[in-house]
């Protein structure tokens, strides 16, 4: 997911045709693929996908930030990683609504805003996906080393792993803040892409987010997820553990979620990569694939929360918990209301 293809959402946009760059500091001319049936394809289900993956995860992701805050203690390890992960997934999601109107329309946003919103996408993109891989090496801890994770698993370790993983998410969309502004299409108004720099440099930065994409933010995340769980799953089996199966049911389905979600991504970008690299940019039929595959894995950012909370007893106790004071909460009010109005009409109110 880290190459997201914002590119894209100029080419549809521009339609695939010659754009001038004359008044900006090259002076050449780049040429945008015609790519009319991915384009069409795109401005149909992109927008759709894009706000349907906004509110469910807002909703999902703020529910979770909610009950955290108030009925947990957020100070301990597995909390503040679920914390970071939750904060992760919404810097994610409140980019969408922007490509989600930008697919169909100009860029209405400004310059300051072409930098900040894809800047704000890819860090929680990035550290969400390092989050995940992150808390499955703790729960292997956590499981297979457990004594040696009671000595080491302190606070302080998750502040430092912490803060390794925003760094890294940070750094590694400096590119994309220094690469992307506002360019004017006399034809299509005010374009958001990688501008002010010439072909040969946007074309190789894009290799470079590939090949990041490709190797920091999937194959070595799902080589350690598979390891872990692994692992987790061999020392439960040894164990006398009364609920193994149950445990073990739901790390198949983790992993199953992350595969299925990612993988296809990550195959459409490869070819897209290979492409890029023989000078050979314009396949209409690899870009639809990839935005079918692209949605997919984007979604993954909604159901982590059901994954890493409500499948446990404690997150699902405190949503009944709550649930069931709104539910008090509503038939006192009911109550208090119907009180009121049967002390407004008795007969001590009537005669009086």
């Amino acid at each position: 997911m880290a190459e997201v293809d914002l590119d894209y959402l100029a080419n549809v946009t521009t339609g695939g045709f010659v754009v001038s760059t004359e008044s900006y500091d090259v002076e050449e001319e780049i040429f945008l693929c015609i790519k009319t049936e991915s384009n069409t394809f795109g401005e149909a289900i992109v927008p759709v996908f894009f706000y349907l993956i906004f509110t469910i995860s807002l909703l999902g992701n703020g529910l979770i930030l909610f009950l955290l805050l108030k009925f947990e203690n957020v100070k301990t390890v597995t909390n503040l990683f679920i914390l970071n992960l939750v904060i992760s997934d919404l810097l994610f999601t409140f980019s969408l609504p922007f490509w989600g109107y930008y697919q169909n329309h100009e860029w209405i946003f400004g310059d300051g805003l072409c930098k900040v919103v894809p800047s704000i996408f890819y860090i929680g993109f990035y550290s969400s996906i390092l989050f995940l891989t992150m808390m499955t090496v703790d729960r292997y801890m956590a499981v297979v080393h457990a004594i040696y994770a009671a000595r080491t698993r302190k606070l302080v370790y998750v502040y430092l792993a912490s803060a390794v993983i925003w760094a890294i998410s940070l750094l590694s969309t400096i590119p994309k803040l220094i690469l992307y502004g506002t360019r004017s299409d006399n034809l299509y108004g005010n374009l958001c892409v990688e501008t002010g720099y010439d072909e040969k440099t946007i074309q190789w930065w894009k290799m470079v987010g590939y090949c990041q994409q490709l190797v920091m933010f999937f194959l070595i995340p799902l080589v350690v997820i598979l390891y872990c769980y692994t692992l987790i799953v061999v020392k439960l089996y040894r164990t006398k553990m009364h609920n193994k199966d149950k445990a073990v049911k739901l790390i198949l389905l983790i992993v199953l979620a992350f595969f299925i979600c990612w993988t296809p991504f990550n195959a459409a970008l490869f070819i897209k990569a290979q492409h890029l690299y023989q000078g050979n940019n314009c396949d209409d039929n690899i870009d639809k694939v990839y935005l079918v595959c692209r949605n997919i894995a984007y979604f993954h950012c909604c159901i982590n929360p059901f994954f890493y909370t409500f499948v446990g007893t404690k997150f699902r106790h405190h949503l009944a918990t709550m649930f069931s004071n709104w539910i008090r909460c509503g038939l006192r009010y009911r109550h208090s209301s119907l009180s009121s109005k049967i002390s407004e009409y008795s007969p001590q109110t009537i005669y009086e």
